[in-house]
């Protein structure tokens, strides 16, 4: 699922994502294809919402995409920004759960989402998809970020002007360390790493 918040819908949420993330898109794309090295093959972005991350990481890449969401009406959004991007012979929608991937084993060489984790019922069966679904070689890069500090802050300010406790909600959306690497070792993935710094916390896994 995206990180939609229940009390915000999908037109209010993609509002948002346009008028006031747009800037951290770029940055986060440059920061997987930097931190993964991956810019071929296979990429599926679990939790995609309206797709702007794989659209602006397919402006960076070779690759073609499969944006998974389980919320219809968000892949429709996604749909549309494809073919205002002229990018639908690269991405593909895809509706189903991150705890079902509806892929074949060892048929992806890139997992990425970006602020989906955080509300992931099943932390340990989600882990364990992603990396069912990932080829020998490949990564996935998972988490939660607003991109380099200088976007952080733009992004933080306009935010704060719209609502004074986001700072508190985003900080309580799930964000812990530790759950992670404990989620990890209960699903096996021992080829993982969880870091937080300036750019966010993420989730790495590679085989």
């Amino acid at each position: 699922m995206t990180g939609v918040d229940v009390k915000m819908d999908v037109q209010q949420f993609d509002r948002m994502a346009r008028e006031v993330f747009a800037p951290a898109y770029v940055s986060i794309a440059e920061q997987i294809k930097e931190k993964t090295g991956i810019t071929q093959g296979i990429c599926l972005d679990v939790g995609s919402g309206g797709g702007y991350l794989d659209i602006a990481l397919a402006g960076m890449t070779d690759m073609v995409f499969f944006l998974l969401d389980q919320s219809n009406e968000m892949l429709d959004i996604a749909k549309r920004n494809i073919l205002e991007s002229h990018l639908e012979k690269r991405l593909f929608t895809l509706h189903a759960d991150v705890q079902s991937i509806p892929l074949d084993r060892e048929s992806v060489d890139l997992v990425i989402s970006r602020g989906s984790v955080f509300f992931w019922e099943n932390k340990i069966r989600a882990f364990g998809e992603i990396y069912r679904v990932l080829r020998p070689g490949g990564r996935a890069y998972i988490g939660g970020g607003l991109g380099r500090p200088e976007i952080r802050e733009q992004i933080r300010a306009k935010m704060l002007q719209i609502d004074k406790n986001w700072s508190w909600r985003r900080n309580g959306n799930g964000d812990n360390q530790e759950n992670y690497r404990e989620a990890l070792k209960k699903a096996c993935i021992t080829n993982s790493s969880v870091t937080k710094g300036e750019v966010g916390t993420w989730i790495e896994m590679w085989k």
